[in-house]
């Protein structure tokens, strides 16, 4: 990984008012799992919602999405993308620079809430459970969503677009989509490591969501590599 690329990657992302945008729905996310552990309410009652519904299914993708057609999709955008495939520098090392750079951030953005309302809900094991599998999807998505940066020039309404048609609406339809959800690898595993089947309802094996996160991160990496290469030092794809 090329460390220059990453600081300057990091240096251009929060520099951005877009950065600003990542902090609301984890905020949202605190008060409202404090909220509800005020009311005295159990949590088996309002912690699906929050953690699944809300934490998972909302808050990381669209953090991950903000962020990982950042590091790369507003490059390509202004132009200033040239100023980086005029250096004498491996595509892989560019790709590896940014994709470690959005990691990062939707890691430390989205796994220290994620953290705090699992141990509000129940407990540190629920908490190091859904932060450790947050942590996993972050990987997943960035990957994804840093790809897509590179095949359109509308790579947030596609990111939307699969966050909450394909993985909101048919994945809980749909058993078969399910497999191709990145939501459904971090709830298994989170359920498996949190060992809280009142609060988290895993729908595939722990097994085949670590594959499918682990060959959804390579494919779309490698892809994305193999991408840049055919950008000319005028941005276009040749």
């Amino acid at each position: 990984m090329n460390w220059t690329v990453a600081w300057i990657t990091a240096r251009g992302l929060f520099g951005r008012r877009r950065f600003l945008l990542l902090f609301p729905l984890p905020v949202i996310l605190l008060a409202l799992t404090w909220f509800a552990k005020s009311t005295g309410s159990p949590p088996s009652g309002w912690g699906p919602p929050l953690l699944s519904g809300l934490g998972i299914a909302v808050v990381l993708p669209i953090v991950a999405l903000i962020v990982g057609t950042g590091v790369l999709g507003s490059e390509i955008d202004d132009g200033t993308i040239v100023h980086v495939l005029t250096k004498p520098l491996p595509r892989r090392e560019i790709i590896l620079a940014k994709l470690a750079v959005s990691i990062a951030v939707t890691v430390a953005v989205v796994c220290v809430p994620m953290f705090v309302a699992g141990v509000i809900t129940d407990s540190v094991r629920l908490g190091g459970a859904v932060a450790a599998a947050t942590a996993l999807g972050a990987v997943a998505y960035s990957a994804l969503f840093l790809l897509l940066s590179l095949l359109t020039r509308r790579p947030v309404l596609l990111g939307l677009l699969y966050v909450l048609l394909w993985e909101g609406l048919l994945g809980n339809v749909l058993s078969g989509t399910r497999v191709l959800s990145v939501q459904q690898y971090v709830i298994a595993v989170a359920d498996r490591l949190g060992d809280s089947p009142f609060l988290l309802e895993a729908r595939l094996s722990t097994p085949l969501s670590l594959v499918m996160s682990a060959l959804i991160t390579v494919a779309s990496t490698g892809v994305a590599i193999d991408r840049l290469r055919s950008f000319s030092v005028a941005g276009e794809t040749s």
